[in-house]
Formats: C-alpha cells, structure tokens, sequence
C-alpha cells in the first residue's frame, strides 16, 4: 500500500485518545509594557493577546481531526472550573468529541501557560504550569475503566497518551493499562498506540512508542541496561517504534529489526508536537493495514510538517498530500500530481 493510498484512506477510520488531556494557553506579552507593581514592585508581565489549544492527548487529537479522520473522541479528565471549560471548548472548535470527558471539582486540568513575546515572537520567560500534584479519588479512575470499556467496541484504534510526569495525577494508572491490555487481548486486530513519557516499561499488549530518551530511561528502570528488544519484550508489545529525532526510527517487531529512515527538512521551525504528529499519522497507517515501515514514513510526513510551524502545530490531510506530492515530484521531475497510486515514499 502507497502513502498516497494511505491518506486516502484516513477519512474511514474512527479514533479514540486516553489519558492526559492538557490545555495549552499561548500568552503574548509586550515587553514594553512591562512596569512595576504598585502593589509589589514586581514588574507585571504584560499578556495583550491569548490563544488556546488542546495539548498533551489533546495534540494526538487535534492532528486526528487535521487528518480528516470520520470521528476523533477523547476520554481523560478536567475540572469543572474555568480551565476545564476552556479545553472543552478548545476540543469542541476542532470537531473533537469531548463527550466522553469526566469533569470533576476534585480535578486539577494539567495546563501548560507558555510566554510568547511580542517583539521577537520567542518563548523567554518562565513556564507557568497547573498540574494535579496531590492523589484524586479513587472512583474518578474506575469510571475512566468503566468509560472505556463501554466505548472502545466504536473505534478502530486507540491512541494512549500517558504525558503526566508528576507520580500522581495522570489519568493512566495501573488500573487502566490493565483495561488496555485486556483489550488488547480480546480484539488484536485493534491498534492501541502507546505513547509514555514516564511509564513505558509499564505497559503491557501494546504498540508502543517512544522517544530515544525515553527508551533508554525505561530500559534502565526495567532491567538495568538499554537493550531496545529486551524491552519490546519486557512489554509485550507488538510493534516498538523508537523515534530518534533526525537519526532512522528503530522499529522492533517478533523476530526482527528495520531501521525507518526520517524525511529530512531543512531549518526546522519548532521540533514542539513532532512526536504526537508521528505518533498521528503513523498508527493510522497500521489501523489502515499497513507494514511498520510503511507506518513509521507516514508518521516521520506528518512530523516533517508539523516542525516548519511554530508551537504544536497540526498536519492537516491536505499538507500531507501536498508535502507527498512535492517530494514525488522532487524524485522523479514529473508533474506533482503523477504517479501518487504506485509511487512509495
């Protein structure tokens, strides 16, 4: 199967991602403006303009719903203050189905406040995070088992997004790999991608996905030494894609090894969402049938898009056929629209 029939076929799929569901608030602020505190002496950072995003699962989501995909859901959890109601609404003007959200007082929304000045359009100040640092009730969990064994049945694949780095908080516990791996089990024909900032080595059935860093730090709290295959193992996973920036994606599968080169680009805009954009388009690819290294090139297209934008930003179905066509035509001198159904990239 080609990339060109790949894309083509993303608008037949229906996708569903759990775990940490984040809001990304991006704040403008002029450094003109900046003046001492009457009440402090601090100087105020003054924010003139805001935009805000779903991040976290809620990048995987929104490169979804850029894909063209039939139906993009997310299942995690918010408060049901003002952050809360933001992501909503952030999901909501993207097409995402945000109704299987759990919204609870006892929730803390991980939200990620990122500043942006004006003049010279970089990020130079401090982070302000809000993140649940403290352990939420326990039923709050049970539901999001109780959520995703009623509606996972709807769905081709199932994207896991396990971002939280605090030890409490995330919505990815044990008791919800457990649920996913029993799925696993019960339906193999269902993609369940994995991505696991902190916990890889946790995780049971799945297609796991993480970066260089990540593999190693996993490896390490497993069994002491960085063996990419012992871990694949160590997990059970069907498919383990290790990504490495610009270096081949290393895909490691029962009984072999395939080095995946990536597409190159040339000055890189913001590397911020690369991962979740592979992580998009390449798991969409497997939902679709494809092979490892058919999957791992569509997801290093997608990735190659995203980074020429700045902030976590998406790769539509149209950017990705245009991007494929350009490279097609790169190749082989023909006219840009030639040859899409036979040619791989």
């Amino acid at each position: 199967m080609t990339t060109g029939d790949l894309l083509l076929s993303f608008g037949r799929l229906r996708a569903l991602v759990v775990g940490d569901i984040c809001l990304d608030r991006w704040c403008t602020y002029d450094p003109a403006l900046s003046e001492p505190s009457r009440e402090t002496g601090l100087d105020r950072i003054a924010v003139i303009a805001e935009e805000q995003t779903a991040g976290g699962g809620g990048t995987v989501a929104n490169n979804l719903a850029a894909m063209r995909l039939a139906h993009v859901a997310v299942l995690g959890l918010a408060d049901d203050r003002g952050h809360g109601a933001d992501l909503l609404h952030a999901l909501e003007s993207r097409g995402i189905d945000a109704a299987a959200m759990l919204r609870s007082p006892s929730v803390r929304t991980f939200t990620y406040t990122k500043l942006l000045n004006a003049r010279t359009g970089a990020e130079d100040r401090p982070r302000i995070d809000f993140i649940q640092a403290s352990p939420m009730p326990a039923s709050l969990y049970l539901q999001i088992v109780d959520r995703l064994n009623e509606i996972h049945r709807r769905f081709d694949l199932i994207f896991v997004a396990d971002q939280a780095e605090t030890e409490t908080g995330g919505v990815i516990t044990e008791a919800v790999r457990l649920a996913l791996a029993g799925i696993a089990r019960e339906f193999p024909e269902k993609i369940i991608w994995a991505d696991s900032r902190m916990r890889a080595e946790l995780f049971r059935n799945v297609t796991l996905k993480v970066n260089q860093a990540e593999a190693d730090a996993a490896c390490r709290r497993a069994f002491a030494e960085v063996h990419y295959e012992r871990l694949r193992c160590w997990v059970g996973a069907r498919r383990l894609f290790v990504t490495r920036s610009s270096d081949p994606t290393i895909v490691h599968e029962e009984g072999r090894v395939v080095l995946v080169p990536v597409r190159r680009v040339e000055n890189p805009v913001d590397i911020c969402g690369a991962g979740d954009a592979f992580s998009s388009g390449a798991a969409c690819a497997l939902a679709l049938g494809a092979s490892s290294e058919e999957a791992a090139k569509v997801g290093s297209l997608a990735a190659s898009v995203t980074i020429m934008k700045h902030g976590t930003g998406t790769a539509s179905l149209e950017e990705l056929e245009h991007s494929l066509a350009g490279e097609l035509s790169s190749r082989t001198g023909a006219n840009p629209q030639a040859g899409q159904g036979g040619e791989r990239l």
